[in-house]
């Protein structure tokens, strides 16, 4: 006996295959649904979503606040950064191209001047017309010299890693004694009651200048931003300005916060175009003339030092 069996025909659905479509359909509608929503901008709250959904819409959520937090806080270091201000040469004096500067000053109608190289280091009193070297006193040849400052009847020279500053008579330029550094020794200035001394790093020291004790530190910052490097120092009008080692900017820094309040930019001088490797010959000295209001610059094996006038443009 022959047994026939229905078979569908192309186009047509079975009853079973009917059914079990319809079960399929109602499983999709919640899906479909959601898509709508989606779509619709309606998205599902993350509060609501399984535990496998709500992960990546919480870090997405992090991301989003942190890189926002991130915009914010680069605004408003941006925002506090300090002006920068130009010069304008009002003069230039002859400079001995062999003197590697590590200090200037400029007191009581002269101008002093420290240079560094072991074997080579000097103190020296300089006619600023002619860049002549009036008098000199070597240093030991183990001693790199660095910045100086004259404080009543004393001149002061820093040294860089001995660890030591050497202590002269002004007029004599005997040498009278010296004194430990705690750190590296790069510049050196006073405000009238304290030594203030540069280590290369952000920070500057304040020592007595009677026992030659610390007696307090200062950071320097832009904004919110440590400045390193700072070189050789000079007190002018209640304001510490510092060279930054390698730039061609001097930092003005206020002694009471250690902000800088304003940089000064060398770049229109000549030899810091021309001269500045970026390593030795570099912007490196800085005198005031209080009597006269005159600000001074030079740089280490520069041929010229400049008096120079500061300009907003």
């Amino acid at each position: 006996m022959t047994i026939l069996r229905q078979t569908a025909r192309p186009g047509k659905v079975r009853d079973t295959d009917a059914g079990n479509m319809r079960k399929s359909m109602e499983k999709k509608k919640p899906r479909d649904a959601q898509r709508r929503k989606r779509r619709k901008g309606e998205r599902p709250s993350c509060l609501r979503a399984s535990r496998r959904r709500w992960f990546p819409c919480l870090a997405g959520g992090l991301f989003a606040v942190a890189s926002g937090a991130a915009l914010l806080a680069a605004t408003l270091l941006r925002g506090e950064e300090a002006p920068t201000v130009q010069v304008r040469i009002v003069r230039a004096f002859p400079h001995d191209p062999g003197a590697f500067t590590q200090g200037l000053v400029f007191d009581g109608g002269a101008l002093y001047e420290g240079t560094g190289i072991r074997g080579q280091s000097t103190l020296r009193e300089v006619d600023l017309s002619t860049g002549n070297v009036l008098r000199s006193v070597e240093l030991p040849e183990q001693y790199f010299g660095e910045g100086i400052t004259v404080w009543q009847d004393r001149i002061i020279q820093l040294t860089w890693r001995s660890r030591v500053a050497f202590v002269y008579d002004r007029k004599s330029f005997e040498k009278t004694g010296e004194f430990p550094l705690e750190t590296e020794g790069w510049g050196v200035t006073h405000d009238g009651r304290r030594l203030i001394v540069s280590d290369g790093a952000a920070k500057l020291r304040f020592l007595d200048p009677e026992t030659y004790r610390k007696t307090g530190e200062l950071v320097v910052r832009d904004g919110r931003r440590a400045v390193n490097s700072l070189n050789e120092l000079e007190y002018v009008e209640g304001e510490i300005y510092a060279n930054v080692w390698r730039s061609n900017r001097i930092a003005v820094i206020s002694p009471g916060s250690g902000r800088v309040v304003k940089w000064i930019s060398l770049d229109r001088l000549p030899a810091a175009r021309a001269l500045n490797d970026g390593v030795t010959r570099v912007p490196n000295g800085i005198a005031y003339d209080k009597a006269k209001r005159r600000l001074f610059v030079t740089g280490k094996n520069w041929p010229v030092l400049y008096e120079v006038e500061i300009v907003s443009e």
